[in-house]
């Protein structure tokens, strides 16, 4: 029953004019929009229309929530969702937008809580995901990063892949899977690579991916869903077989999007 008027209420929101002024604004802020074709465009406004009507927004640090903010992050966290079966990021209810990078407050110990080890000392982030919780996104950072693929850092997509992550119920940088073979094929394909990664970031030696997928499985995955949008022709080139799975995963193809814009450049075509 709750699903139907789920349902009921998306399609109702779906169903309403897509305004202008929002549009504008994808186009200003996320530089993907111009490489889906017009039916992945459709779809992503649809998708842009029911998170925004469906999660609490809320502005942090003395930020004021505009039209752009909501946008630009919401078409942003979508994009992660065009070709897969999903449920709107169920496990997300809140987001927590700061104005620029912020230190979180030190955790305290919980009541019957005794410390064996030092507590970790907060340190300056740009975004955060928790289990059962909000995501954090720092204004300042998603909006170059929905500007910039280039520089192959996006805080809205590595959240938001932590949050697929941990469908599941567990952030082990393995996000639910189709079957057994897909399960295999990526364990293997993501194991080597994230060992790798492991492996030169402890000799200092420069990857093609940022060295903060070195941390644990979790991170892995998150950082290699930045780049895998971001600069997928640089992952194809690097590590095909990774780029293969995600996507697989993501069932996007962003390297075929990346290597129209790059032949219509090389044209003289533009639009």
């Amino acid at each position: 029953m709750f699903k139907w008027f789920a349902n009921r209420r998306r399609e109702k929101v779906i169903q309403e004019p897509f305004p202008p002024a929002w549009e504008d604004i994808i186009k200003s802020n996320v530089a993907h929009y111009c490489m889906l074709d017009d039916a992945e465009r459709t779809h992503l406004r649809e998708l842009i229309r029911v998170f925004i009507a469906e999660k609490d927004w809320e502005g942090c640090g003395g930020l004021e929530l505009t039209d752009e903010i909501r946008v630009t992050i919401s078409a942003q966290a979508s994009l992660l969702l065009l070709g897969l079966p999903h449920n709107y990021y169920h496990n997300v209810e809140t987001i927590l937008v700061y104005p620029s990078t912020v230190v979180p407050p030190q955790r305290k110990l919980g009541f019957f809580e005794t410390a064996l080890a030092p507590i970790e000392e907060s340190h300056p982030i740009i975004g955060q995901a928790f289990q059962q919780g909000p995501v954090i996104i720092i204004w300042d950072a998603a909006l170059h990063g929905g500007r910039h693929p280039e520089s192959g850092h996006n805080v809205v997509y590595h959240e938001f892949a932590h949050k697929l992550d941990m469908l599941d119920g567990a952030a082990d940088g393995t996000p639910p899977l189709r079957d057994r073979a897909e399960y295999r094929d990526w364990v293997l394909t993501c194991s080597r690579e994230y060992l790798r990664l492991k492996h030169d970031a402890e000799r200092g030696r420069k990857s093609f991916l940022n060295t903060y997928g070195a941390t644990n499985e979790a991170e892995f995955f998150a950082v290699a869903t930045e780049q895998f949008f971001d600069q997928p022709l640089l992952m194809i080139k690097n590590a095909p077989d990774l780029y293969r799975v995600l996507k697989e995963y993501y069932r996007q193809d962003p390297a075929l999007r990346a290597g129209k814009i790059i032949c219509a450049v090389e044209s003289g075509q533009t639009g």
